[in-house]
């Protein structure tokens, strides 16, 4: 029997990580880290597609995470993956983010595949050391599936492609729109270089400039059989594949968020005087800026409780696989929404408000301190947060859950 034989459980996660566990990829992201910490200012006004970044976190291991160790992956978990994020995040925003997308992209071989298609996917993403880009905005539903032959033609076109420009294949959802199969929603897989895929670099932000969220257009293009993954249904382990989504982002915010604070820090304490009325020294022994500081801190620390906590959950719920029931799933899901609320208000809050310590001349443009706000203020829109708050607000007073989607 081959690897390619084995018979996977619906989804191959098992328990939860152990300190040794996240001690060794803490290490590892925090390398990364200062890498691209080194000289994220100047990449990202550069604003190219990021290649050499995806290569680091290539041989880092860190692409193949969260693949199986049968695999040949690291077998980690969620947990795991998230805290990557997270450290991420506080050095380059952008390429947390493009991790970020990659573990969920990829982790659809898991929620979307059947088991006995699962193990070829694997096998297959570890020897190309595919990062995965995606093109599944559910807001721009442009694209047509038609059946031709075994396989179909897919035409439109979606912008906010994350990783498109970068990643060697690409997971896109569509919905069949002629024939036996019309309506089904599928997930399926290709290369970068598939004929009639056009990739557009139009990726020209605010912040999040090197996440490669290109357009992408589809002139005709053949998706054979070989490259569906599996059908986007209801079922609801497969539906948790969003809540990880959403907790992703918190960890993203709150990494950005402890990034600005650190950043602050550094400023704040290399600051030699003091303000004309204060009776401090400096500005870091001035209790003005001291209680600022304690306030920002305190309420980053607070996020990170929340979502160290729901992180272990989540790897808690989704080692049940099948036996998952949708109340579990609705539950899990609105006590990862609340930790989307706080994190995206305390992550553009301070972002924000670290500039009431660092003076104006933090403001330079050779400071680059502006790079939290712009990175977390761009992805922070990416679904309304008020929808959120109206998430929690429905389940708390009437039990009610949101209609599933990519954002719920």
């Amino acid at each position: 029997m081959t690897l390619l034989d084995t018979q996977l459980p619906r989804v191959p996660y098992t328990g939860t990580a152990d300190e040794a566990e996240l001690a060794q990829w803490r290490e590892t992201a925090r390398k990364v880290a200062d890498q691209l910490a080194s000289d994220a200012l100047e990449r990202d006004r550069k604003n190219a597609q990021p290649f050499a970044e995806v290569q680091l976190l290539r041989e880092a291991g860190l692409l193949n995470l969260l693949v199986p160790a049968q695999f040949g992956g690291a077998g980690a978990h969620w947990e795991t993956a998230f805290e990557v994020v997270r450290i991420l995040a506080a050095a380059d925003g952008s390429i947390s983010q493009l991790l970020a997308y990659h573990y969920v992209n990829q982790s659809g071989i898991a929620f979307y595949g059947a088991p006995e298609t699962q193990a070829e996917w694997w096998q297959r993403t570890v020897e190309g050391g595919w990062l995965w880009g995606d093109s599944v905005n559910p807001v721009d539903p442009t694209l047509t599936l038609v059946p031709e032959g075994d396989g179909f033609r897919l035409n439109g076109a979606k912008r906010f492609s994350t990783g498109s420009g970068v990643g060697e294949v690409i997971v896109i959802n569509a919905e069949v729109t002629e024939g036996e199969r019309q309506g089904q929603v599928l997930a399926f897989v290709i290369p970068r270089d598939r004929e009639g895929l056009e990739i557009v670099d139009d990726w020209d932000y605010l912040g999040q400039r090197l996440s490669a969220s290109n357009s992408l257009k589809y002139h005709n293009v053949r998706i054979d059989a070989q490259d569906l993954l599996g059908e986007v249904t209801e079922e609801p382990v497969s539906t948790l594949l969003t809540p990880g989504i959403q907790l992703a982002f918190a960890n993203f915010y709150l990494g950005i968020a402890e990034g600005a604070l650190a950043r602050g820090k550094q400023i704040l304490l290399g600051r030699k005087n003091a303000w004309l009325f204060s009776q401090a020294e400096t500005y870091s022994q001035d209790p003005i800026f001291q209680r600022t500081v304690g306030e920002l801190k305190a309420r980053t620390a607070a996020v990170a409780a929340l979502t160290e906590k729901l992180g272990r959950k989540f790897d808690s719920l989704l080692a049940k696989g099948g036996d998952v029931t949708q109340p579990e799933r609705a539950a899990l899901a609105v006590d990862i929404a609340e930790a989307k609320v706080v994190s995206t208000e305390v992550g553009v809050d301070v972002a924000n408000r670290i500039f009431e310590v660092t003076g104006s001349s933090s403001t330079a443009n050779s400071v680059g301190l502006d790079l939290f706000w712009r990175n977390v203020r761009t992805h922070s829109l990416h679904d309304p947060v008020d929808y959120k708050k109206i998430e929690v607000g429905a389940y708390f007073l009437r039990g009610e859950s949101q209609p599933l989607s990519l954002y719920t």
